[in-house]
């Protein structure tokens, strides 16, 4: 036993200083600074929001724009057409997530992050010239299938950090990614129609009276250029060894179970985890996690998208009557709660808590939360405001925790070879339940508007119902014997 830990070691030993392998690199940088790497926290930051800002920054004006393409044959009709705009995207990347992530393991990070953003510059502006119904569709399909950011980043913000900051770094992702879709409605409801909202800076004849949602997209745009020049700095963090690559790929974690002497039988499964990316498909606690994961983000893009289309329409369906600048108010309020409470609580919570535990409370609140919805529509002036800020900020908050939690345990799930093509899978999998979310919840949200005089939970009170249906769902399949933790 102590003749093959030696050597076991030894061959750590090659691996860790091989020069031209950037893996090695980062793992010799982990041995070398056992501090956070904020720097490279700080890329996996600006990065991720970069991915995540497009995603919903339309939700605020897109009942405007499907109103101006004139499909819709009466105004209850409206969410029924944005449920298909908001759900192009999550099933473009639906369709290619798998392949982004089995690219990422072969080819690296790196590339795959460069290719995203250059998809998101390019496709977000088309989307904001779009002049009809099915040029909108066609740019967010494409953009949802050309940007796969997210699953490498996933990988990649597991592999910078030693395996005590990995609920830090997983948090960064969930904080990132969640601030991008609070302050990309922001950005989205404060900007459209700004020929409208400031006439003195944006003249009637000027390009963004022609194309009122041009500008929120071409922001966004700006900014994801750059994160793209940024990016060009980013390190690798992929082990490539060549033909040696069986011989030196081992990864971090077992050398430094060895180091630390824990037991044979952890050495024993690091080292047989070289499997295929079909092996995963029998990894039952990554497809337990990955499978509740899915079902509260079809909670969570579909509470996104009613959200939005709730808070602009008139009162006389249940809505707030709220501007596209008074949702952006509310969203940008609720990304800031969002960063404090990520970056300055849910680390220390996730240590005492774990992270099924978490998502488990996450749950039950958000559920007593979206009871009281639709009474607050029956309220007016300040109260209102506060009240729906209020309640924007903490279900945002419940949201991203139980996010991070399942992040967490998908990538303990999986050894460092497999985490893109394990991330490829979740985001496979979430994107499909994400695409169902915006298209099943302007068709309800449609539905629920025309049965205003029901006299069970009539309008909104059935809308957010089922939104509650489905995240009771999701909290039930957090318990044994369905959802696994990877060392069980």
């Amino acid at each position: 036993m102590a003749e093959n830990t030696e050597a076991l070691l030894n061959k750590g030993e090659r691996a860790r200083y091989r020069e031209d392998c950037p893996g090695c690199k980062i793992d010799r940088l982990k041995e070398t600074n056992r501090g956070v790497p904020y720097k490279l926290l700080f890329y996996v930051w600006i990065i991720v929001l970069c991915a995540a800002l497009p995603i919903s920054s339309l939700f605020p004006f897109l009942y405007f724009m499907i109103r101006d393409f004139k499909i819709a044959k009466s105004e209850e009709d409206i969410g029924f057409y944005a449920g298909y705009v908001g759900s192009a995207f999550m099933f473009g990347r639906a369709l290619t997530s798998v392949l982004w992530g089995m690219i990422a393991d072969r080819y690296g990070r790196k590339p795959v992050i460069l290719f995203g953003t250059i998809a998101v510059v390019v496709l977000n502006t088309l989307f904001g010239l779009s002049t009809n119904f099915w040029m909108a569709v066609s740019t967010r399909f494409l953009l949802g299938s050309l940007c796969g950011i997210l699953g490498p980043m996933r990988a990649y913000a597991s592999e910078v950090c030693r395996k005590e900051y990995q609920a830090l770094a997983m948090s960064i992702i969930s904080t990132s990614w969640g601030i991008g879709l609070v302050i990309g409605p922001a950005i989205g409801g404060y900007l459209a129609q700004p020929a409208e909202k400031f006439p003195n800076v944006f003249p009637a004849k000027s390009v963004f009276r022609r194309f009122p949602y041009l500008l929120p997209c071409l922001l966004i745009s700006v900014f994801s250029l750059g994160v793209m020049v940024v990016a060009c700095w980013l390190p690798e963090t992929l082990h490539m060894h060549g033909e040696n690559s069986k011989e030196y790929d081992i990864p971090y974690e077992a050398l430094e179970a060895e180091e630390n002497k824990t037991s044979k039988e952890e050495l024993q499964r690091n080292e047989g985890s070289r499997h295929t990316s079909w092996s995963l498909l029998r990894n039952w606690p990554l497809i337990s996690s990955i499978i509740v994961y899915c079902v509260f983000q079809l909670h969570d893009m579909a509470y996104t998208e009613i959200f939005s289309l709730w808070a602009i329409s008139p009162w006389k369906f249940g809505g707030l009557n709220y501007s596209t600048a008074d949702v952006g108010e509310v969203l940008a309020l609720s990304g800031f709660g969002l960063l404090l409470f990520q970056l300055c609580l849910y680390p220390q919570v996730e240590r005492i808590c774990g992270p099924i535990v978490i998502s488990r409370v996450g749950a039950v609140l958000s559920i007593i939360l979206l009871s009281s919805y639709p009474f607050l529509a029956k309220l007016t002036g300040i109260i209102l405001t506060i009240l729906v800020d209020s309640a924007s900020i903490l279900k945002n908050v419940l949201a991203v925790s139980i996010t991070t939690g399942l992040f967490l345990l998908q990538n303990r799930a999986v050894t460092q070879e497999q985490r893109g093509a394990a991330n490829g899978i979740s985001l496979s999998a979430m994107s499909l339940f994400k695409a169902m979310g915006p298209a099943a919840g302007g068709l309800i949200f449609s539905w629920a508007q025309k049965r205003q005089n029901a006299s069970f939970l009539p309008g909104t009170h059935m809308v957010f119902f089922l939104l509650n249906v489905v995240e009771a769902l999701g909290l039930l399949m957090t318990f044994k014997p369905f959802l696994a933790q990877p060392n069980d």
